[in-house]
């Protein structure tokens, strides 16, 4: 990872065998008429905010795996780690032929993280530093396998993709801020200008395939 200019932290059988056991089976016979489908289920101690899965399991996987995405986060950023509101665990599925652009992700993420969860084989994330795709370096796809980086704005460049084989399954589980200002003022970045690619990259996206 020394030809990057940010942190990864990879962890191995990340979940229980109960929960991934579980989680692997939740939209595997799903099909997917668009590249991407995206279930979304935010979460914090004192409530559900968005739930696509049984809420019971949502519940269980916060409080089992909070502290551990918590001490990730102190390890890698810790000045982040009072702008913490709530946390995201969203599964996705992506089209086996399906590429996800170069990002380097929205600033409401203080941990992104990624767990591999199905098939057995697939394309792991690829991270790079820059936006041109340059120190290309992949985390190789292993089930039950996280990959957690503390986003900043246009440094932590990275993509997704199928191998062209088999659908792909991910749980992406992030802490989230709703402090966009702090986030920025931590990052020594400008807030104006991170705020309005925040806002204007997800309509890139949909209606180009691209971002900025």
């Amino acid at each position: 990872m020394n030809k990057l200019n940010y942190s990864i932290k990879i962890l191995d059988n990340f979940l229980n065998k109960e929960d991934f056991d579980y989680l692997c089976t939740l939209h595997q016979d799903t099909d997917l008429e668009n590249e991407f489908k995206v279930y979304h289920n935010e979460i914090n101690d004192d409530m559900i905010i968005n739930s696509s899965i049984d809420q019971n399991f949502l519940r269980k996987i916060h409080k089992n795996y909070f502290l551990k995405a918590m001490n990730i986060l102190k390890e890698i950023c810790p000045e982040k780690t009072g702008l913490y509101d709530y946390s995201d665990f969203t599964i996705i599925k992506t089209k086996k032929n399906s590429k996800f652009p170069i990002h380097d992700d929205t600033p409401n993420k203080l941990l992104s993280g990624v767990i591999y969860l199905h098939p057995k084989k697939n394309s792991g994330t690829i991270f790079y530093s820059d936006k041109k795709g340059s120190n290309k370096t992949i985390i190789d796809w292993k089930p039950n396998r996280a990959v957690f980086f503390s986003r900043k704005e246009k440094e932590t460049w990275h993509s997704y993709e199928g191998d062209g084989n088999n659908d792909r399954i991910a749980l992406v589980y992030n802490l989230m801020t709703n402090k966009l200002k702090e986030v920025y003022k931590i990052e020594k970045k400008n807030y104006l200008l991170g705020y309005f690619r925040f806002k204007i990259n997800p309509y890139l996206f949909k209606y180009f395939k691209t971002n900025i």
